[in-house]
């Protein structure tokens, strides 16, 4: 899920160097905000005048905003590409209230987007945290209209997602699996000697570019600590918070829309536990980018928007 320390966000802003904002063409853009349950959510559609079915994007996190999205920009040639900042992190409000951050409230936000918005026909595209989301919408309110699933990154089971966590640390250098474990047992996670294992880490597994893109950086600086905090807890490897048991894996055959998981080699959703998820729904389809990690949207851009394409329009042609 994207899922960062926010610990660790001042030392990325410094560590990584930074690169102007690339503009993408587009056209009928449009801007604004949703009333949801507990304050107003941002959204932004690019490509409004096109005719094709509409992707909604459902970002990480919890609480790492859209920005990181950035690049789907590309895919409102054909249809309008519709990204929000779930409450609490981006652009969106900030309530500072423990009771709205529960799996629950953010499936009835996403509703609550897709109503506003008039998707009544909708391609559903998640990212990290986004994946869980856009399950447990699918189980939860069993949508009409929902015309396919992308599960990018594959967060659907904490107890899967912290053993490969660890599965990834053990082929870490000594050094840098050391400090880690020392760390995370002594609970010093403001450390720097900590946060420059975790840097270690997240150039291995999260995003392998050098220079990270200026979206990810922006979506760090954006980021929702109180959400991600309450919700998952201030490790990337051990979940303590609410979502510490999240599990859907043994749900996911009831998704019946087509589905296409993808993930990189290096990636935190390993190729494995990808497999295996992609296993739980009959006929799905799934990606591996070879060399790419969780960041392959942005790793391996060109090669990503093809194979969303790809089963975009495979799902188009079979309606």
């Amino acid at each position: 899920m994207l899922k960062f320390s926010p610990f660790a966000i001042y030392l990325v802003l410094i560590l990584l160097s930074c690169r102007s904002k690339q503009e993408v063409p587009v056209s009928g853009v449009q801007e604004g905000f949703i009333q949801v349950t507990g304050g107003k959510v941002w959204y932004r559609i690019v490509g409004a005048d096109k005719k094709g079915i509409p992707l909604l994007t459902v970002h990480g996190g919890p609480a790492a905003p859209h920005d990181y999205f950035e690049p789907l920009d590309a895919l409102a040639v054909e249809r309008p590409v519709i990204f929000y900042d779930q409450l609490g992190c981006g652009n969106s409000d900030r309530p500072s209230d423990t009771a709205l951050w529960n799996v629950a409230r953010f499936v009835e936000e996403l509703q609550q987007v897709r109503t506003a918005l008039h998707l009544d026909t909708v391609h559903i595209l998640g990212g990290s945290w986004g994946t869980m989301l856009a399950a447990e919408y699918m189980l939860r309110k069993n949508p009409a209209g929902v015309a396919s699933l992308i599960f990018s990154g594959p967060y659907l089971s904490s107890p899967l997602w912290e053993a490969d966590q660890q599965m990834w640390i053990s082929k870490l250098t000594a050094n840098t699996r050391d400090t880690i474990r020392k760390y995370e047992q002594n609970g010093d996670f403001s450390s720097p000697s900590y946060q420059a294992a975790m840097m270690d880490y997240y150039n291995l597994h999260v995003c392998r570019l050098n220079p990270w893109p200026d979206c990810l950086n922006r979506a760090f600086g954006k980021i929702g600590a109180e959400v991600y905090n309450y919700m998952w807890g201030p490790s990337e490897f051990t979940v303590t918070g609410t979502l510490k048991h999240a599990d859907v894996t043994e749900q996911l055959g009831l998704i019946k829309v087509p589905v296409l998981f993808t993930c990189g080699e290096f990636d935190e959703a390993t190729p494995a536990t990808t497999l295996f998820y992609q296993s739980k729904i009959p006929g799905s389809d799934i990606y591996i980018f070879k060399d790419a990690s969780h960041e392959h949207l942005l790793e391996k851009t060109d090669e990503y928007l093809q194979v969303v394409r790809n089963f975009l329009a495979k799902c188009e042609s079979s309606e």
